[in-house]
């Protein structure tokens, strides 16, 4: 199939083919010809990566009438960059189609500049939910027009607390033909939107649904977890090539170990929400330059990130939401190359990891934790490829020969070698010399029961691993759980989430600490309900876990938490 085939403006297919783009993808090729048509409703699942902006970006400049300078297409999509993304794209799309503009509206800039723009005349308008709601209650934009809106990354849209924008915004296009609506997941609330406000929908699904990109490797290291951070310096240390990004849970987490690593020497800043806008772009403007080798993230911070060439990505703990694992790992492995996805995991995780394993419907691979002696062996090699690589074309070296030549006159070839591994290794020859073996000497079965390694614990190893399972975790963080308890210092906190709302203990216990920046050994019982949840908290610490989930919302819904004594 071309894009000729489908259907296309021959000026479009000029676009493509100037772009290098021959064969189009299977979300094109089954999206594209409904799309044109103009009139049908579509849900297109397929994960990021996979062309969904050509997808619907070339039947939008197809559909759009170029001699009208009024909105006539509104594309809709969770984060800033994303709108850049498709922005830049449809540019490319639409170069010989000079009548045609399109224009991205988002929060973090001058909102009166993008009323200047809008004014001079425009056909499509990408932006995300806050800002438009901006503009249309500051009535700077018009939808009464629009006849096409595309809901890009739905599901992170929901996910981030927009369903209600959503719903305001497809309200307010009361005359559009047409409601396209793409998403990676189909959560629950996709499905209920696009019945309220489709018109039976054509549905199309690359590969299975909620399943990960088939290009990824996903791999697996099991540590104890006062092993984690230097196991995670093991990883990189071991993939000296590497190119990508460390999801995080909490900002806290993402801060402190980008600190760690920078004052270790290695390339790596962090994207949190605390950054102001102008301190994100620039952050993600060195990474994408490759003056980072490594971003740290939380999950909220990196939505919309879309950086080609991710080589890894690398899950510093589990998430407890299995669809954001595969929104994680789909940050590599994207337009066709491979791509590997490391977690660390505790070996009480390997449950979880199952889980996640039958979800995504791909094997995952346990690693060894390199040894020091590993670490050193492939940077050595790594080192050499780069010196046999190094280009010596360019400049005059040959003058520079004799003088070598005699300067090492007496030195041999051997030692020579020598002096510049030295120079290059001593760092890691030395932080290596002693290295203790960081991987957990047990095996997890399939069904949870639990093999001892015959070598017993061994020196280093956390031997309450070895306890039975279920054991609640020992040393200092039970001990402050019973003294807060007989202390009387607990407060009781009430929340309306329980288990309807997807949670289990575990990930409840997860999310109400990512949310807050509390650590564990604050927190008492909790007992859930099917609606509602009551939280043992110690009292210092409660006026902060009301602060940062109060008036939040979670999949659409608005959280309430309060002291559960008080009126």
């Amino acid at each position: 199939m071309t894009f000729e085939g489908l259907g296309l403006d021959a000026r479009l297919v000029q676009a493509t083919d100037a772009l290098g783009f021959t064969t189009p993808t299977p979300i094109q090729e089954q999206a594209i010809p409904v799309l044109l048509s103009g009139t049908k409703d579509l849900v297109g699942l397929a994960q990021t990566g996979t062309g969904k902006t050509a997808a619907f970006g070339l039947p939008l400049l197809q559909l759009v009438d170029e001699h009208q300078k009024h909105p006539q297409a509104l594309v809709v999509c969770p984060t800033r960059e994303l709108c850049m993304q498709i922005v830049t794209e449809i540019e490319l799309f639409k170069k010989f189609i000079p009548g045609i503009h399109v224009i991205a509206v988002y929060g973090g800039t001058s909102i009166g500049l993008q009323i200047r723009d809008l004014k001079r005349g425009v056909q499509i308008v990408v932006a995300t939910p806050g800002r438009l709601i901006d503009l249309i209650e500051r009535k700077a934009i018009n939808l009464e027009q629009i006849r096409y809106v595309v809901l890009d990354e739905a599901d992170e849209m929901l996910n981030m607390g927009f369903q209600d924008d959503i719903e305001f915004i497809l309200q307010n296009t009361p005359k559009r033909e047409a409601t396209w609506l793409f998403s990676a997941t189909m959560p629950p609330e996709i499905r209920r939107v696009s019945k309220k406000y489709m018109q039976t929908p054509t549905e199309i699904t690359v590969g299975k649904m909620n399943t990960a990109n088939k290009n990824i490797d996903h791999q697996y290291f099991v540590a104890n977890a006062h092993h984690r951070y230097e196991t995670l310096k093991r990883i990189i240390d071991f993939n000296p090539g590497i190119y990508g990004i460390i999801f995080t849970r909490t900002k806290i987490d993402a801060q402190n170990i980008a600190e760690k690593l920078t004052r270790e020497g290695y390339d790596i800043d962090a994207l949190h929400g605390d950054l102001t806008q102008q301190q994100r772009d620039k952050v993600m403007g060195e990474f994408r330059e490759k003056q980072l080798q490594l971003l740290i993230a939380t999950d909220v911070a990196a939505r919309g990130i879309d950086v080609k060439e991710i080589t890894h990505v690398i899950n510093y703990e589990l998430p407890d939401d299995m669809e954001v694992y595969t929104h994680r790992t789909g940050r590599t492995g994207r337009a066709g190359h491979t791509g590997i996805a490391l977690s660390i995991v505790h070996s009480r995780e390997i449950g979880k990891l199952r889980q996640i394993e039958r979800i995504v419907q791909s094997p995952f691979h346990k690693m060894e934790i390199p040894s020091g002696k590993d670490v050193c062996r492939k940077q050595f090699f790594h080192f050499m490829e780069k010196l046999l690589q190094t280009d010596i074309s360019h400049g005059d070296y040959e003058s520079y020969v004799p003088m070598l030549a005699e300067k090492f006159a007496d030195v041999s070839k051997e030692d020579v070698l020598k002096r510049v591994a030295a120079m290059e290794f001593d760092r890691f020859l030395k932080y290596y010399e002693n290295a203790e073996d960081l991987n957990v000497r047990e095996r997890t079965r399939e069904y949870g029961t639990r093999e001892r390694d015959p070598r017993g614990p061994g020196p280093g190893s956390d031997r309450r691993e070895y306890g039975r399972r279920g054991d609640a975790p020992a040393g200092r963080e039970r001990t402050t759980a019973r003294d807060y308890a007989s202390n009387g210092e607990y407060a009781r906190l009430f929340v309306n989430l329980g288990t309807k709302d997807g949670f289990y203990k575990a990930s409840f216990l997860q999310f109400i600490l990512d949310m807050s920046d509390l650590k564990k050994e604050v927190l008492g019982r909790i007992d859930m309900k099917e609606m509602n949840s009551w939280i043992e908290v110690d009292k210092k610490s409660a006026p902060q876990m009301i602060r940062a989930i109060d008036g939040k919302n979670y999949k659409g819904r608005r959280i309430r938490m309060n002291d559960a004594n008080s009126r």
